[in-house]
C-alpha cells in the first residue's frame, strides 16, 4: 500500500479520518455512497477540506488511492473523485482515481481556493 507522504491523516480538531496507518489483508471497497441534502454542514465542510488536500496533493492528476480511508473517499467517489483506470478495481490499494475539478467547482467551490 502507498503511504502518500504529507497528506492530512484527518480534518483538524475531529475524528473525521482521511488516511489509514496500515495495510488490511482484504481492503474495503470503494462505494459511492449517496449524499442526502440534509447532510449536517460538518460533514460537508469535512468532505470539502478533504477535496482540497486532493487538489493541493494530486491535482487533476491520476493518483493511487493507497492509504486513503475508503469511507471518506466513498463520499465524493462517482461525483468529484473518479476512476482514471478501466477496468476500475474498487477493492484495491492500487486502483488510479483522479480529481474532476469541474465537479468540485460545482459542489464545493470553496474546495479550490
Amino acid at each position: 500500500m502507498l503511504k502518500h507522504k504529507k497528506f492530512p491523516s484527518r480534518f483538524p480538531g475531529t475524528d473525521h479520518q482521511f488516511t489509514l496507518r496500515r495495510n488490511a489483508d482484504n481492503p474495503t471497497p470503494l462505494v459511492a455512497k449517496e449524499r442526502y441534502a440534509d447532510r449536517r454542514n460538518k460533514d460537508k465542510e469535512v468532505d470539502a477540506y478533504f477535496l482540497a488536500c486532493l487538489i493541493d496533493h494530486f491535482g487533476d492528476k491520476p493518483f493511487e488511492r493507497g492509504n486513503l480511508d475508503a469511507g471518506r473517499l466513498s463520499w465524493v467517489l462517482g461525483r468529484e473523485v473518479l476512476p482514471a483506470e478501466d477496468p476500475f478495481d474498487n477493492a484495491s490499494y492500487e486502483a488510479l482515481l483522479r480529481v474532476d475539478l469541474a465537479a468540485v467547482a460545482r459542489s464545493y467551490p470553496d474546495a479550490l481556493k
